[in-house]
């Protein structure tokens, strides 16, 4: 397993440890309001959330609920796992022809996850575990031998803000996505870029804070590693709870987003080929409707008018056998007629203009 590269990025993944592993003992233990409630979950998912080790679910530090649907049979790979929360849940989704990789660098938090890995394969009716943990670094998903175009679905939650080498890491998950597979993770994102001095304050670091990620300095990240249409499904305000932390960084706005990139040959601006897409309704837990972002909600049976991204989103990855997508890109007719959105209502993560 490969280091962090430089002394600083060592320092600061020694800080990140320790706090997860000596100074969080439960979600109780939290200095913000970053952490997504069970309550916070869609129904489903609160059931399934349910039938996890009492343990695992009090060691839960996520901000969201990165968790897509159509998920049977899938090869998932949860970065930074933790106690296993996620990881679980998405056993259950995966069912026992599916494979759940947990990658963490915190020994504390894996120790937690593997000592109820039996328990939950008999909570599960599964003839054998289907989750495997593997304790390393997320930017070196070769040394953990995880191979090039090996998985379906990558997802984390509230940890992309911790790792010192970000390029690196969106580099190594969508070299080990395969073709139309996706990228689905919560995280907290900034107003603006955080202050130098600020970043390497353990208390910042470990609240997930510090390493927040401008938004336009991830949407430019992901364009690099040649994902040119990034996602957003839901975004909320993370209030800064404690008087100290408001103190040193309350300048800053921070907010918890859940997105969502593929790995496909997309363009940087919505363009219109024509295309309608119909959504079927056969997707499990979503028979009324389906969301791609937090602006296209499909409803069962009714055709909408979608630009060449969304198209290649529903058609090109493993949602196809659940739409009808009519059209293809043999005539261009320039860019797609979006709505540009009114002062209140900001732009999509990904967006270099008005999103479709």
């Amino acid at each position: 397993m490969s280091a962090p590269a430089t002394l600083a990025d060592r320092d600061a993944t020694t800080e990140i440890r320790r706090y997860y592993s000596e100074i969080l003992r439960s979600s109780e233990d939290l200095k913000t309001g970053a952490c997504c409630a069970p309550e916070d979950l869609p129904p489903m998912l609160r059931d399934l959330e349910q039938r996890i080790h009492p343990e695992v679910r009090e060691r839960f530090y996520g901000c969201g609920a990165p968790l897509p649907p159509a998920l049977e049979g899938a090869t998932v790979l949860d970065l930074g796992c933790g106690a296993g929360r996620d990881a679980y849940l998405l056993s259950q989704l995966v069912g026992p022809r599916g494979r759940v990789i947990g990658v963490d660098m915190t020994p504390e938090q894996l120790q937690v996850a593997e000592r109820h890995q039996a328990w939950h394969a008999a909570q599960f009716d599964h003839p054998r575990s289907n989750v495997e943990f593997r304790q390393g670094f997320m930017e070196d998903l070769a040394g953990l031998g995880i191979g090039d175009a090996s998985v379906d679905l990558v997802v984390s939650n509230c940890v992309f803000n911790l790792s010192p080498e970000k390029p690196r890491l969106f580099r190594e998950i969508f070299r080990v996505l395969k073709p139309g597979g996706e990228l689905y993770f919560s995280d907290v994102f900034a107003d603006r870029r955080i202050p130098p001095q600020l970043k390497s304050d353990p208390v910042l670091m470990g609240e997930c804070l510090a390493g927040s990620l401008y938004v336009e300095d991830f949407r430019r990240l992901l364009a690099r590693v040649g994902c040119a249409d990034v996602r957003q499904l839901s975004s909320r305000t993370v209030p800064l709870l404690d008087p100290a932390i408001e103190e040193k960084i309350g300048m800053v706005s921070f907010t918890s987003r859940t997105v969502r990139a593929f790995k496909l040959e997309l363009e940087d601006r919505c363009e219109d080929f024509g295309q309608v897409a119909t959504y079927l309704g056969s997707i499990q837990g979503h028979p009324h409707a389906f969301h791609l972002d937090d602006h296209h909600r499909l409803e069962t049976g009714r055709p909408l008018r979608v630009c060449g991204n969304s198209a290649r989103m529903l058609s090109d990855s493993r949602y196809a056998p659940h739409f009808q997508v009519a059209g293809d890109r043999s005539v261009h007719y320039g860019l797609f007629d979006c709505e540009s959105p009114g002062a209140d209502q900001p732009l999509s993560i990904g967006s270099s203009g008005p999103c479709c």
